[in-house]
């Protein structure tokens, strides 16, 4: 008896089960299986022929990235056509003009479950070939001078993954649900004013952001202080300015006060500034501390890394020591540089005391407890007399 005719008359496979045979069954299965094996492997031949059609806009090493972004959504989505073309053998036909009021629930359900399902593939793919192109650019932005594509380039990526997410969303709306789009966005007018209010943080926000990329107080790579916070921006973005701290922290701050409040954008110093006092001990005479300023200004001035603005000034006759201030400008704008410098200035200026035969001062006290110890002018008064740099 020949196979293939045994097959066919088999009274197995035309037994009927809700509508379908059994052989009607076993091809559907048959496809899913297919479709759920074979799916990555025409994931990647689709992302390669996607690939090549925008070949002059990328390099050929993009492909590797292309791929891991393209495949995973890719396959969900083949997958679901896999899943169309197997229903399509049952007597279950996905046909929107096949849909009507007085369907089965449980039919107007799947269907509508599919459409989303297919919808929100489709939204998938797309935002992942965004991320794309965003990625592209922005290996062309870090080639460029400018910092201003820095922060352009993942601003208008996640713009238009915004865009995308709404569109999508009103297509699902028209196409699922029987919602008259149109309409819809001709009644948001109306209720725009109440919109507005509610996200009124998020609109002020958002205006913020617009507001940074047209005035650019600062930039992707800066070194800002806001408040008591310092850091280096790392991304601004729609609502809000991400910033890495000096403490390697990441803080994220609303745009919105990025404007408010005053910025500081310590990059665009031209110096670092170095600031303190010496406090020599009141033992220190005149002429050592004219010697010590004068060697110190002399180095400071002569220093290849400052400028001519340093100021070293016998400034105040505090309670414990003679204060020498110690005003410099460092040209760099490296933190590790800036303290190294100042690193080798401090151990200079320690060189430059101890060989005029000075010494540093520290809080101390003399406190006399007999009376015949002490100065004649406190024994007549009987007051206790404080000060110089010994303790008895």
């Amino acid at each position: 008896m020949n196979w293939e005719k045994f097959v066919l008359d088999s009274s197995i496979l035309r037994y009927e089960f809700l509508g379908n045979s059994v052989a009607e069954y076993l091809i559907t299965a048959g496809i899913l299986l297919f479709g759920f094996i074979f799916k990555t492997v025409l994931s990647r031949l689709l992302s390669g022929l996607m690939y090549k059609l925008g070949k002059g806009f990328w390099r050929e090493e993009n492909l590797p990235e292309f791929r891991r972004l393209l495949i995973q959504p890719l396959e969900v989505l083949l997958f679901l056509v896999f899943l169309y073309l197997a229903f399509q053998v049952l007597d279950y036909p996905l046909e929107p003009s096949d849909l009507r009021d007085g369907d089965p629930f449980l039919k107007t359900f799947m269907f509508r479950t599919y459409q989303v399902f297919v919808i929100v593939a489709l939204t998938w793919v797309i935002l992942r070939f965004v991320d794309f192109v965003g990625l592209v650019f922005r290996h062309r932005a870090e080639k460029t001078v400018s910092k201003l594509d820095d922060q352009l380039v993942p601003f208008f990526k996640d713009f238009s993954k915004v865009l995308v997410v709404i569109f999508a969303f009103l297509v699902m709306l028209g196409s699922v649900f029987d919602v008259n789009v149109t309409g819809l966005v001709a009644g948001l007018g109306v209720g725009g004013l109440a919109i507005a209010f509610a996200a009124k943080e998020s609109l002020e926000n958002l205006l913020a952001s617009f507001t940074i990329f047209l005035d650019q107080p600062f930039m992707v790579g800066d070194l800002v202080q806001v408040g008591e916070l310092i850091g280096v921006v790392e991304k601004i973005g729609f609502r809000s300015t991400r910033i890495r701290t000096l403490e390697k922290s990441f803080v994220t701050l609303p745009n919105k006060h990025m404007i408010d409040k005053p910025l500081d954008n310590l990059t665009l110093r031209t110096f670092r500034r170095a600031k303190f006092d010496i406090t020599l001990t009141y033992s220190t005479t005149s002429a050592q501390i004219r010697a010590i300023t004068r060697d110190i200004q002399e180095y400071i001035d002569q220093h290849p890394r400052t400028n001519q603005d340093g100021r070293i000034r016998f400034l105040n006759l505090g309670p414990h020591s003679k204060d020498v201030m110690v005003l410099y400008f460092v040209d760099t704008m490296d933190w590790n540089e800036f303290i190294d410098i100042k690193e080798e200035i401090n151990y200079r200026i320690v060189e430059i005391v101890e060989a005029h035969g000075a010494s540093f001062a520290f809080p101390t006290q003399t406190l006399y407890l007999h009376p015949e110890e002490a100065p004649k002018e406190q024994q007549t008064t009987g007051k206790p007399h404080f000060g110089g740099t010994d303790f008895k």
